[in-house]
């Protein structure tokens, strides 16, 4: 700890800001200055994960990326009088936050358009559609169509629940969270707590093998070999073993890819149902999250009794599945095959980590409904709060500053990615194929623990 006789300003150094990295003692650095969040972590609107996750260090490049510019005056109830005296910008920083800035002056974090009109009007006649096909058809193909046209509506549901979690969609936060519970949980039955939880911490740790809950697929997928060294992953506390159950599933993950792809919703159910009714942690907004889940139980069954007999309700389950999994392959395009790292995530190589991580979907404009703005995925990681409709914009910007600093820029087509993806995939299926080293006992359990 330093005084600065001139300023009489007390500095600490980074190490020192370093041994505040517990949930008990938490100090983060912010343009310099020194605030204790320790109090504040319980109440943080984005959950724990992200704060535990750059605990002891500046944090600036994410507060910015995350927070309005309304933010800053919460800061300074937190504010220890403490600066960090090795406080220094990068370059790349510099022109990040300038860029932020120039687009803060440019009204384009504000300006919405009608997307969200149109999405809404889009969704309640795909769901219409669907709810008549069933009630007032004989058909089979009749029926296979209204569950298809059902997937397509949750595919759109899910953009407008990921664009309400990152910024007010509606006219207050009120409004937002409720249209955040009518969207994920009413309509898909995917908690929005539990996708705030997640999605947070994917944001924060972007392709950190040990950090970023969505790169942790074992026993299904491993998408580097760093996975069948049993690495612990430190979002759920807990150690991801590769056993004999896991090298069987990775070795064929490039084969089972699409068909685990149908059915992953399967699991998003489950880990629905984990948080929220056997989960110990403190969830936000609970009883509204099960609420909002056992209206889509009531309203989903109800719908697929309807059909005559038990061949087309399972079909046409499979069927609105099999739609909606082209966005869950879209989710695993954006990462799978991008550069992965282990260890916790930096403050200062926020843009270098985000450009490393992510590969964005080349595709025309009047394709950017069919995903939901999340093809540009660098734009969204580095600018979230962006609302979608500004994205395709600022990716010559993007671009522009990548090529600028040396750093990756990925934009590929939908086939081109899955082909990456796909060779990824089986690169580490053949290195599990190695049966040379030992792995642990079986553990069949890992198969309901571990997301993905």
């Amino acid at each position: 700890m330093a005084v600065d006789e001139n300023t009489k300003k007390i500095y600490i150094t980074s190490d020192e800001l370093k041994k505040h990295n517990k949930p008990d003692d938490l100090w983060v650095s912010i343009q310099g200055k020194i605030y204790n969040v320790t109090d504040w972590l319980p109440h943080h609107p984005g959950g724990d994960v992200p704060i535990l996750s750059l605990a002891g260090q500046d944090v600036t490049d994410a507060f910015i990326a995350f927070h309005p510019g309304s933010a800053w005056k919460h800061l300074d109830p937190f504010f220890t009088g403490l600066y960090l005296e090795d406080f220094k910008v990068s370059d790349v920083s510099r022109d990040y936050r300038a860029l932020v800035a120039r687009f803060v002056k440019s009204g384009l974090f504000d300006k919405k358009g009608h997307g969200v009109i149109y999405s809404l009007c889009f969704i309640a006649l795909m769901f219409a559609s669907c709810i008549y096909g069933v009630l007032c058809y004989n058909s089979f193909w009749a029926h296979m169509l209204s569950g298809a046209i059902l997937g397509l509506a949750w595919m759109q549901v899910t953009y407008l629940g990921h664009d309400s979690g990152h910024y007010n969609i509606m006219i207050s936060p009120g409004f937002n969270k409720l249209a955040q519970i009518l969207t994920g949980n009413c309509l898909t039955g995917i908690s929005m707590a539990w996708w705030k939880w997640t999605h947070n911490a994917h944001h924060v740790a972007c392709n950190s093998l040990d950090h970023d809950p969505d790169l942790q697929h074992l026993p299904v997928f491993a998408v580097s070999s760093r996975f069948f060294q049993s690495i612990t992953s430190e979002f759920y506390k807990r150690q991801l073993t590769f056993d004999s159950f896991s090298r069987f599933f990775v070795s064929y993950q490039h084969l089972t890819f699409y068909p685990v792809m149908v059915v992953a919703r399967f699991n998003l159910y489950l880990q629905t149902i984990l948080l929220l009714f056997f989960s110990k942690r403190k969830v936000q907004d609970r009883a509204i999250n099960i609420l909002g889940v056992l209206v889509f139980y009531t309203w989903f069954p109800l719908l697929v009794s309807c059909l005559p007999n038990w061949t087309e309700r399972i079909l046409f389950v499979l069927a609105s599945f099999t739609v909606c999994s082209v966005q869950h392959i879209q989710f695993c395009l954006n990462h799978f095959a991008a550069n992965v790292y282990v260890g916790a995530p930096k403050g200062n190589d926020w843009f270098e980590k985000q450009t490393n991580g992510t590969i964005d979907i080349d595709c025309s404009t009047w394709m950017d409904w069919f995903f939901g703005g999340l093809q540009f995925q660098l734009e969204h990681h580095l600018f979230p709060r962006m609302p979608r409709c500004n994205l395709r914009s600022i990716s010559p910007v993007v671009q522009e500053l990548c090529k600028k600093h040396n750093l990756p820029y990925n934009s590929v087509s939908f086939v081109e990615a899955n082909k990456w993806t796909l060779r990824t995939l089986r690169s580490a299926a053949l290195e599990a194929r190695n049966l040379s080293s030992p792995v642990a006992k079986n553990l069949i359990w890992e198969a309901v623990k571990t997301h993905g």
